[in-house]
């Protein structure tokens, strides 16, 4: 059946042909989607029309408008019809009349209808009162009578929209958010209401009301056909149910899927979350810049003043190399190269979600369109700043979604694009398998302080359900991609292996403790058998409750927390048969000992400096490049005397320097060399800029030895010129005593959050408790500074049992002070 046709029934049978001619566009299903909906809304306008015709006669400054979706041409098959039926005053006894001529068929037929009677006047005025009928005009169309009157009223309404989106936005935005506290998130709810919920059809005409204001614009990449996706689901949910609903029932997701030709249901409802974090990302953005540009509007007549009326230059702060923040925002600086550097989307992204800032939608489109591919396996620095990212806490959601949104993550994880808004039908489950994952390494991040090895908690976590986009058990097929996974990232075969491990065996210890007797031996030792080690049990019990809080309310409690917390401190006995002991210590190597010698000789430190660097690994496709840098070795000896460690530690950081690793340890000299000599060997990168020098660095050192440099005054003037931003709130440090770690000392544990001058805190403090420092081994693991400190007391003894605790009980005071 054409088009011609369809209006031909209208125009021979009045409303039963309107009806009948209806029902066939419905039902006609070579055609669907946005030319139904154009066609639908044709065809009404041809009815409506005719009864406005043959009801108007003579009468003439009268006109008949659709507004809201009808006014968009957007009629889905239950639509309601809202109209205004506009006049200028001059005869309200006839325009009523005309309005019942109109308005009764509409009734008689079941359609459902918003509709008004009003001047120009009264409708400027209604919309300046009641924000959902401004938003209804803004979309409005003629449809019959008077062009003039629609046409005055449009022009009227869109200037009183732009004069007034100062005031009227922000109170937009407020709809919007509460309406989204209300009715959720349409990209994770498994019923969505496809119209009210955030990311849904009303934030979408929210965004086209924003751009009517002219003063700020969404992004229009990919939003468009969101919209559409989420107009074809509804009309295929009305045809479905016969009903006006805009709520996707679990009962009616195959039916819906069917009507679309899909798959099934959870294809269905993959699409709908992808067309909703359109959405909803697009809105972050588009709020975040209408936010930027009523401040400067604020603030411009006052800085217009203070300059003599010249444009102020916004102000640009480093963040991390090749990184800045500016008005609010994390962008790129001005010398960034993303075309020769591939670690700059993680470095923007772990700068972005440490300070607490939104990463620009022009960086993350920069970078996903000029960044060349990382190689495989990933350079040292590229790991680190993704364990950095995770370890944000709540900021790396948002940081994550921006970088998701252009495609950065699934071209840095491919395996990502099984998982993402990949639904889950599971009461317990309130997340998508992707979101769940990051929401994992959120909740990971807060138990840092409880693991030796941070970067592997984290990184576990973002992969533990990596397997759900796989047929079969998730766990056993996401074993096999995080070792895939694992490698490319860059660590090593024993951690490729741990993480392996947590993979697959997640879910252990909570199946393990709710549903096996922990009094049979053989429970207990089934699972040591599987952790295999005190490390890896201790990462496990973290992961494990990181996932639980992270599926939802109903997956945790204190019962099933403390179920498997005894089930941990059994399975921790079993692995405890290896008694474990301080490793010796390596033999110096040539040039260590030249350093130890010298430093005997003159009686003052000496030390090396060297860049360290990796034969690149070349992506497939691309040029090979420069050695890939690793950081910079730095070896220091200097003779056995107090305050070493936060001596050197104190220079690193007033020149700037990141501590990555660090080991302290007493050196053995050849024989017939008196003395003794520490050794301390860092590898260490420049936070901004180049390195300093060598000279440089061992001059501040003596005088750091002396004390005459005045290393905290300088650290606190520093921090006094440069507060701390407002950026993701870390976990309080932690200091613990490792109960049987060695025979020959005493174990200090040190668990805190990385920051410029927090070695030379820790060391300084140690001093000060009157300790001896046997050795130290320091690690950087993304923004987690995870630090073991082998002490003694003044006789070279382990420190007794009370002693030992004093120590970290004051260590923890200092660094949470």
């Amino acid at each position: 059946m054409t088009s011609t046709d369809v209006h031909k029934d209208v125009e021979d049978s009045g409303p039963s042909g309107y009806a009948a001619a209806r029902l066939r566009l419905l039902q006609e299903g070579a055609r669907s989607g946005p030319p139904r909906r154009s066609a639908l809304a044709d065809l009404t306008d041809d009815w409506l029309s005719g009864l406005f015709t043959a009801g108007a006669e003579a009468l003439r400054g009268v006109s008949l408008i659709a507004v809201g979706g009808y006014g968009r041409g957007e009629l889905s098959p239950r639509s309601d019809l809202d109209l205004v039926l506009l006049h200028d005053g001059s005869d309200s006894g006839a325009v009523a009349a005309l309005a019942d001529r109109i308005w009764y068929p509409v009734w008689d037929l079941g359609l459902a209808l918003d509709h008004s009677v009003r001047t120009p006047a009264e409708a400027r005025k209604t919309a300046a009162e009641d924000l959902k009928v401004q938003l209804g005009l803004l979309d409005a169309r003629h449809i019959a009578g008077d062009l003039g009157l629609t046409a005055g009223l449009r022009t009227a309404v869109l200037a009183d929209w732009r004069n007034q989106a100062p005031k009227r936005l922000p109170e937009l935005q407020e709809l919007c958010a509460e309406r989204a506290e209300r009715q959720g998130e349409l990209q994770y709810l498994l019923e969505p209401d496809l119209k009210e919920a955030r990311g849904g059809l009303r934030d979408a005409t929210a965004l086209r009301a924003v751009a009517a204001s002219w003063l700020a614009d969404a992004p229009r990449e990919g939003l468009d056909d969101a919209r559409r996706r989420l107009l074809d689901v509804r009309d295929a949910l009305h045809l479905t149910t016969g009903r006006a609903t805009d709520r996707l029932a679990l009962q009616e997701q195959d039916q819906v899927a069917a009507e679309l030709g899909l798959l099934d249901a959870d294809t269905l409802l993959r699409q709908v979350y992808e067309a909703a974090r359109v959405i909803s990302y697009a809105s972050d953005v588009t709020w975040r810049e209408v936010g930027r540009v009523l401040r400067s509007r604020a603030v411009r007549p006052r800085l217009r003043a203070m300059l003599g009326g010249g444009k102020p230059v916004a102000e640009r702060s480093p963040l991390a190399e090749g990184v800045v923040e500016q008005d609010g925002e994390v962008v790129l600086a001005r010398a960034a190269r993303p075309d020769r550097d591939p670690v700059l989307p993680l470095r923007a992204a772990a700068a972005a979600a440490q300070a607490g800032l939104p990463l620009s939608l022009h960086a993350v489109r920069r970078m996903a369109v000029g960044v060349r591919p990382l190689p495989t396996p990933w350079p040292a620095e590229a790991r680190e700043q993704l364990v950095t990212l995770l370890g944000s806490g709540q900021p790396t959601i948002d940081v994550w979604e921006a970088l998701e949104a252009e495609g950065l993550i699934t071209r840095m994880l491919p395996d990502w694009e099984r998982v993402r808004c990949r639904p889950q039908r599971n009461a317990v489950h309130i997340w998508t398998v992707d979101r769940h994952l990051i929401e994992t390494a959120v909740r990971a991040s807060e138990f840092t302080r409880r693991v030796h090895r941070p970067d592997l908690l984290l990184v576990a976590a973002l992969l533990h359900d990596i397997g759900k986009g796989w047929p079969g058990d998730h766990s056993v097929a996401g074993e096999i991609i995080a070792k895939d996974v694992a490698a490319r990232i860059g660590f090593d075969r024993d951690d490729v292996a741990v993480l392996a491990t947590l993979v697959r065996h997640h879910l252990l210890l909570v199946d393990t403790a709710t549903r096996r007797d922990l009094e049979d031996p053989a429970t207990v030792r089934s699972v040591a058998e599987a952790v295999g080690s005190q490390g890896t049990l201790e990462l496990l019990h973290a992961l494990t409750e990181a996932d639980a809080l992270a599926t939802g309310p109903a997956a945790w409690s204190s019962w099933r927390g403390s179920l498997v917390a005894d089930l941990v401190k059994r399975v921790a006995a079993v692995l405890a048969g290896d008694d474990l002991d301080e490793p010796e210590s390596a033999a110096p190597t040539a040039e260590q000992e030249r350093l130890a010698i010298e430093a005997v000789a003159t009686g003052s430190p000496v030390l090396s400096l060297r860049a360290q660097t990796e034969p690149p690994a070349v992506a497939e496709g691309q040029p090979a490049g420069d050695p890939e840098p690793l950081g910079v070795e730095l070896l220091i000896a200097v003779p056995d005397q107090p305050r070493v460690l936060p001596a050197v530690a104190g220079v690193l950081a007033v020149h700037r320097l990141t501590v990555r690793t660090a080991e302290l340890r007493a050196l053995d000299l050849p024989d017939g060399v008196e003395g003794s000599v520490l050794l301390l060997n860092w590898r260490v990168a420049a936070q901004y800029g180049s390195l300093p020098q060598a000279a440089r660095l061992r001059a501040d050192l003596v005088r750091a030895l002396d004390g005459s440099l005045d290393v905290a005054g300088r650290l606190a003037e520093r921090d006094a010129a440069y507060p701390r931003r407002r950026g993701v709130i870390a976990p309080a440090a932690r200091v613990t005593v490792a109960p049987a770690a060695s025979r020959h000392a005493t174990v200090i544990e040190v668990r805190a959050q990385d920051a410029p001058g927090l070695l030379f805190r820790i060391g300084r403090a140690l001093e000060d408790a009157g300790v001896r420092m046997r050795s130290a081994h320091v690690s950087t693991l993304g923004a987690n500074a995870v630090d073991a400190f082998y002490v003694t007391d003044g006789k070279g003894a382990p420190l007794g049992a009370g002693e030992a605790a004093s120590v970290a009980r004051k260590l923890e005071e200092t660094l949470r002070g």
